[in-house]
């Protein structure tokens, strides 16, 4: 049984260290928060006081933070993950970063003797805490091999999208996109029907047996209407972030991107507004323009 690591205890790396733990991996972790480390080792797993601690105790280590630069300093700093794990060890990149700063990344691991798995996720906070994530994994296929168990343990579903470092962000900037406008769509729904005077449970309802409905829908519709914008594990800064990843890319290979672009601009409205606020919140930014509110 592989000793596994997990570098960053938020929303997305606390679930993954918690069905670790479930599917009886010796699990470690490190979060600069004391909180989070303290919630890990109520949980069963061990509390580590830095990076190098969690590559000295670990086979296999997630990276869970949320900047390129973060990895960066996770993997290449004098404390860090490449100078202490040892051979054959592997890094599941799960952060979603630019494909660019992936790509340079395995290159400068390369000749290192420690895998890297270009693994970033969706399925949000839910996905992570259940243990049924999407990853979308690119690595060399005997690295992909050995350590699909321990990716197994937090997933449902995994992907193999392709052998080298960036190919698991550029699908993951695709699919953000996607969401991203969906996201989008169902915020200006949800302010159209509350103008219109139609009730949050009955759009709700609508939408969620309709063609319409799915994960990202139905769970803001139930946001929107219940008025919860904040708590619910889907901090909007992770989708901002995400949304000025998939415009980069577009940007950089000179593919428009007419609705991603509407959905960063609304992103970066609710943003600006609310900094503390979810996805959802917004929603908030275009009921105040329209002066009315979506209630159940």
């Amino acid at each position: 049984m592989k000793r596994v690591g997990v570098i960053g205890l938020g929303n997305m790396g606390s679930g993954i260290a918690k069905n670790l733990l479930l599917n009886q991996f010796e699990t470690c972790g490190y979060d600069i928060v004391d909180t989070k480390r303290a919630a890990l080792t109520e949980l069963g797993g061990t509390a580590c006081s830095n990076v190098r601690d969690v590559a000295q105790h670990s086979d296999v280590v997630h990276i869970v933070v949320m900047t390129g630069d973060q990895v960066k300093d996770v993997i290449f700093g004098d404390e860090g993950l490449l100078a202490h794990l040892a051979k054959g060890s592997a890094i599941i990149l799960n952060a979603t970063i630019k494909p660019r700063e992936a790509i340079d990344i395995a290159e400068a691991m390369s000749g290192s003797g420690i895998h890297l798995i270009d693994s970033p996720m969706s399925g949000g906070f839910p996905g992570a805490q259940s243990g049924t994530l999407t990853y979308m994994a690119a690595g060399q296929t005997e690295a992909l091999d050995e350590f699909q168990v321990v990716m197994e343990a937090s997933s449902k579903t995994i992907h193999r999208v392709g052998t080298d470092g960036g190919q698991g962000q550029t699908v993951k900037a695709c699919l953000q996109a996607i969401i991203g406008g969906m996201f989008s769509a169902t915020f200006e729904a949800a302010a159209l029907a509350a103008k219109a005077g139609v009730s949050g449970e009955v759009l709700y309802n609508v939408v969620s047996t309709s063609s319409a409905g799915n994960t990202i829908t139905n769970t803001s519709l139930e946001n929107i209407i219940d008025r919860r914008f904040e708590g619910t594990g889907s901090h909007i800064d992770t989708m901002h972030k995400d949304l000025t990843i998939s415009m980069n890319l577009g940007e950089e290979l000179g593919v428009p991107l007419y609705t991603a672009a509407a959905a960063m601009q609304l992103f970066h409205a609710g943003r600006s507004k609310y900094p503390d606020g979810d996805n959802w919140v917004a929603t908030r930014v275009i009921e105040e323009i329209i002066g009315a509110e979506l209630h159940r």
